[in-house]
């Protein structure tokens, strides 16, 4: 069943509209006393603030990295404990300050080493390039939320949560498009999108609900039937024992 439908503008990432999504899902799903354990999406909604949200409210993330993310550097290893990276040559590049990238609006952490670190370095001009005079670089402030759903996906509960969104999620999205009218929404304005939406939403709903009903119909009437005819049956065996001539048989015995 759909829970939730609702149009967002098209000048938005996916990622940016998921804590809003999930508010109004979890809140639903508390009305109707149902228990949401596990998030799971498309790498469209896939950041590091998502991951941290959905942490803070006590939902595990099974939502794949986009491509871009990189844990750090190549050729540099990270050590949790006291923060800072150290290169091939084992050169220590510290943890310098957190700050907010002014492109993206994300959340970022820099690791800048000083200038006479690398002066002996035999690759300087390879790490450095020509113009460089120290090596710095950024991370996201969420490598740790990140590597955290990372394993998740990787597990095999990861792979049993892909395969169920393909199997459950992925076709409600082509029937929609397909039979329901969301191919393209020929309105004005986001306050009409979201009522063409809410109507092809609860139109899926009713179909489901209706086959549902019809399975149940069914299954009730077999089992009705199946109950009579136990019955009958009963009746016949117990007639055929305690029949006046059976009864007598077993007297003159």
């Amino acid at each position: 069943m759909i829970s939730d439908i609702k149009a967002y503008h098209a000048d938005g990432k996916d990622s940016q509209h998921l804590p809003d999504i999930v508010r109004r899902v979890k809140q639903r799903l508390w009305k109707s006393e149902l228990v949401w354990e596990n998030c799971v999406a498309d790498t469209g909604y896939s950041s590091g603030e998502n991951y941290a949200f959905l942490e803070a409210i006590g939902l595990k993330s099974f939502i794949p990295a986009h491509g871009t993310y990189k844990g750090g550097p190549d050729g540099f290893t990270y050590h949790e404990k006291e923060d800072y990276y150290t290169c091939s040559q084992g050169k220590i590049i510290p943890f310098k300050k957190v700050f907010i990238e002014k492109k993206n609006h994300t959340k970022k952490k820099e690791y800048r080493g000083s200038k006479q670190l690398c002066l002996d370095c035999p690759i300087r001009t390879a790490c450095l390039g020509k113009s460089a005079q120290e090596k710095k670089f950024t991370v996201t402030y969420y490598r740790e939320e990140y590597q955290r759903n990372i394993t998740r996906v990787n597990s095999s509960q990861g792979r049993y949560m892909k395969g169920k969104r393909q199997s459950t999620v992925e076709p409600v999205f082509g029937t929609l498009t397909q039979f329901m009218g969301l191919n393209k929404v020929n309105t004005i304005g986001i306050k009409q999108a979201n009522k063409c939406m809410q109507l092809s939403a609860i139109a899926y709903n009713l179909k489901k609900y209706m086959k549902f009903i019809e399975k149940r119909t069914k299954s009730v009437a077999g089992a009705l039937a199946l109950y009579f005819c136990i019955k009958n049956t009963l009746y016949k065996v117990i007639n055929t024992l305690f029949s006046p001539f059976k009864i007598a048989k077993i007297l003159s015995v």
